[in-house]
């Protein structure tokens, strides 16, 4: 199934639901480690990075500095849609929430401050309320 391109139909129908739990971003200095779930792992040159709960983290003793909570927008985007990661970060933005941006195949992922989700997905809900 194509995902939507339309950024009104976007915005209207995403649909925020905030995961439960709390995560951190994570750098390594080689490999993924065996074992580990993260939720996001991006390749970088210094090492990977990844994305994973944050008791998983502190298990194994991973270090990281931003506690996240991570909100899926339960509309299917397609990958060429343009315009939802700028009119969604802009709105948080407006609001003073800073956002990190993830897309899957199926949906987008924000990750905000862990003190900022309730706040998060009021304004998420705002702007698609707006927009309908």
């Amino acid at each position: 199934m194509a995902g939507e391109r339309d950024l009104q139909k976007l915005l209207g129908g995403m649909r925020p639901v905030l995961n439960p739990g709390r995560y951190v971003y994570c750098t390594l200095p080689g490999r993924v480690p065996a074992g580990l779930r993260p939720v996001v792992t991006v390749v970088e040159a210094e090492g990977p990075t990844v994305v994973v709960a944050q008791e998983e983290a502190d298990a194994l003793g991973l270090r990281y500095e931003y506690v996240a909570a991570w909100i899926t927008l339960q509309i299917h985007s397609a990958l060429d849609a343009v315009g939802l990661t700028a009119a969604v970060a802009g709105h948080l933005a407006e609001r003073g929430i800073s956002c990190n941006v993830v897309a899957g195949y199926h949906h987008d992922h924000l990750f905000v401050g862990a003190d900022q989700a309730d706040r998060a997905v009021d304004a998420l809900r705002e702007l698609a309320a707006g927009t309908s």
